[in-house]
């Protein structure tokens, strides 16, 4: 027998290129921050200066940490969670697909387009988006 989903609870995953716009639309979405909003450019943001800066070598650190602490809202039982990374590839996603699953959210995945030109705050190179674009699929059925 399938479980039951929660039919209040959702977590919600924002994919989309650099520039998007995704954690504006995050941040639109939460009610102004009523609900956790997680990313992996967190992990890459000084607290003290608000500074962001990228470590290509901490990425697998930065992946880890934004699951670890979805999977931390999710137990507590929030009525919604967001996500918001690039989640150009499905693997990204899998863990969270699965964390849906284990505490009975429903889940969806929202893409971003880049629709206003915005530009990428984190200043990733136009050639590394463009790379980012080329792999990035979309699931319609």
């Amino acid at each position: 027998m399938e479980k039951e989903l929660i039919q209040n609870k959702s977590l919600i995953l924002l994919r989309g290129l650099p520039g998007s716009g995704k954690s504006t639309l995050a941040t639109l979405l939460s009610e102004q921050n009523k609900y956790p909003i997680l990313s992996i450019d967190n992990y890459f943001i000084d607290t003290k200066t608000g500074e962001y800066s990228f470590s290509h070598l901490s990425n697998h650190i930065a992946y880890k940490q934004c699951e670890e602490k979805t999977k931390i809202h999710l137990q507590e039982g929030s009525e919604k969670v967001f996500v918001d990374n690039t989640f150009t590839l499905e693997w990204e996603m899998e863990p969270y697909f699965k964390m849906a699953n284990e505490f009975n959210y429903r889940i969806f995945v929202i893409t971003v387009e880049n629709r206003h030109r915005g530009k990428n705050i984190h200043n990733i190179p136009f050639e590394q988006v463009e790379k980012m674009a080329k792999k990035y699929r979309v699931q319609l059925l």
